[in-house]
């Protein structure tokens, strides 16, 4: 007579262990760790903002930081994908990373359906008050820089100095329509930056690296897909 089947969860740890993605993410978050950084769960205040039901995940340092560097990350990435290879410079340069998940990204969510950049400046600057920061510097790569650039036009007290990093906040639809993005418009620059397919995530690629990979096995990338971008 077969076994029986296992269970779902341990079909779920099974393919965990053997994902690729999952490997890398288990590796980004010991280099976080390994960098002096603790993640912490923040739930949001019922009632401040509207923003019950909605928790930031953020990687903050051991000690109390002295200079404190809010670091937000890109769409279809994470606090550990998108900074892991910088934070001991950055730490060597005199820094104290502050690295959250945006909501909707990570280990971040919310109840809520705002999608505005609004709401995600006033949700991290919640969790910078909860954890005690009242002034930092912050650099906001991509989709991270329009809500940096938020968070320094509605914090201005807070917000001590910003670098944007390809961030076009002031990019219109006639610079689409000019070529500046080789896209169509809004709909399909939406649509690139949460690819759905391997071959949608190679052309995300070739758009935003200098140097592209030239190999990307479609298991890995579907991988990718499954565990970051779902």
């Amino acid at each position: 007579m077969p076994p029986p089947p296992p269970p779902a969860a341990a079909i779920g740890r099974r393919s965990s262990i053997l994902s690729f993605a999952a490997a890398r993410d288990r590796c980004f978050s010991r280099r976080f760790l390994r960098a002096g950084l603790r993640p912490l769960a923040i739930p949001l205040p019922t009632g401040v903002d509207d923003d019950a039901g909605t928790t930031v995940h953020v990687w903050v340092p051991a000690n109390p930081p002295r200079n404190p560097l809010l670091l937000l990350h890109g769409f279809g990435a994470s606090a550990t994908w998108q900074w892991a290879p910088y934070l001991r410079p950055l730490i060597a340069a005199g820094y104290d990373p502050i690295v959250p998940d945006l909501l909707f990204f990570g280990a971040s969510y919310t109840r809520l359906a705002d999608r505005s950049e609004a709401f995600q400046a006033r949700s991290i600057k919640a969790a910078m008050d909860a954890i005690g920061v009242a002034r930092f510097g912050l650099v906001g790569v991509s989709y991270g820089g329009f809500v940096g650039y938020r968070m320094a036009a509605m914090y201005p007290d807070a917000v001590e100095r910003v670098v944007l990093v390809c961030a076009g906040v002031c990019l219109e639809e006639k610079d689409l329509a000019g070529g500046l993005f080789p896209v169509a418009g809004v709909g399909e620059a939406a649509d690139l930056l949460v690819p759905r397919r391997p071959e949608e995530v190679r052309r995300l690629v070739r758009l935003t690296f200098v140097r592209p990979p030239c190999i990307m096995p479609s298991c890995f990338l579907w991988d990718y897909i499954k565990l970051i971008l779902n």
